[in-house]
């Protein structure tokens, strides 16, 4: 019998006091099942240990940008961090790596350093993303792919089609789209790569109570993760002050009864990427 799966990750662990308060409690009290660390944020030793103390698992938010220190020495990488700091936006990165003024080697090396970190904090690691979803640009995905090849980790691949209600927002669904375009022109996966389809890129930020009940509703069967970004109130993030975010809409979607009880009645199977990992897993390799 045909079932769906579905991972429900929380970004940007260890980024914010709130942005960790608001997981760890959509992890306790709502649907979340995952979240992904971003190991050089400056909470993330405490938040990964009150992750692992409530059993929440835990993935590595691989980062190019938002003004994080390198996970490597900032000398060892002075083309991946300027002046001892990531760029402060995809963007930044997205032009600097497109006109060649980041060093491939520079790049391979931070993003295993950044794998290492969250093993020195005590992460069983059991999938990698990218904040952003920089690894879907040309040239990046292939390095990312190969690490998680060689560390027999899941992927995040952001490719659900546009949809007619993306049209209220143009500015989101320009740029989710054009994640859709890069996820799915690429080639397919390296032999032993596992990509798993993700949606909630264009509800990033806006996940309200009914825009999750629309995404749940449209779910096929088959394994896939939904993305969200639960916080407590509403922070000021010094690596990325203009970030304005609905955490605290998100957070109260994701404990909605409504929620859970949609979720039961769909028959939707709750799961984490070590479940779709599995022998048994069906998660999309294609």
């Amino acid at each position: 019998m045909a079932r769906t799966r579905l991972v429900v990750n929380a970004d940007d662990l260890g980024l914010h006091p709130a942005l960790d308060a608001g997981i760890l409690r959509a992890h306790r009290e709502g649907i979340v099942t995952s979240a992904t660390v971003l190991v050089m944020g400056p909470g993330a030793p405490e938040a990964v240990a009150r992750a692992r103390a409530q059993g929440l698992a835990l993935g590595v938010h691989l980062a190019l940008s938002t003004r994080l220190p390198p996970a490597a020495p900032a000398s060892h990488v002075p083309t991946v961090a300027p002046g001892g700091h990531l760029r402060a936006s995809w963007a930044d990165f997205a032009r600097a790596w497109l006109t060649g003024q980041v060093r491939r080697e520079e790049l391979e090396l931070e993003l295993a350093a950044q794998v290492m970190r969250a093993r020195t904090l005590g992460v069983e690691v059991d999938h990698l993303d990218a904040h952003q979803h920089l690894h879907l640009l040309p040239g990046v995905r292939p390095l990312v792919e190969a690490l998680a090849r060689r560390e027999d980790l899941p992927l995040r691949w952001p490719d659900r089609l546009p949809r007619v209600s993306w049209l209220r927002a143009p500015g989101p669904a320009v740029k989710t789209s054009l994640l859709t375009l890069l996820a799915r022109a690429a080639p397919g996966p390296m032999p032993g790569v596992r990509r798993v389809s993700a949606g909630g890129v264009f509800e990033a930020g806006q996940l309200t109570e009914s825009a999750l009940l629309a995404l749940l509703e449209s779910l096929p069967s088959g394994d896939f993760e939904l993305g969200c970004h639960p916080g407590e109130g509403r922070p000021h993030v010094p690596e990325d002050p203009g970030w304005t975010y609905g955490w605290q809409s998100e957070l109260d979607a994701l404990t909605s009864p409504r929620v859970r009880a949609c979720i039961e009645r769909l028959g939707v199977e709750l799961a984490t990427y070590g479940a779709l990992a599995a022998p048994t897993s069906r998660a999309s390799a294609t």
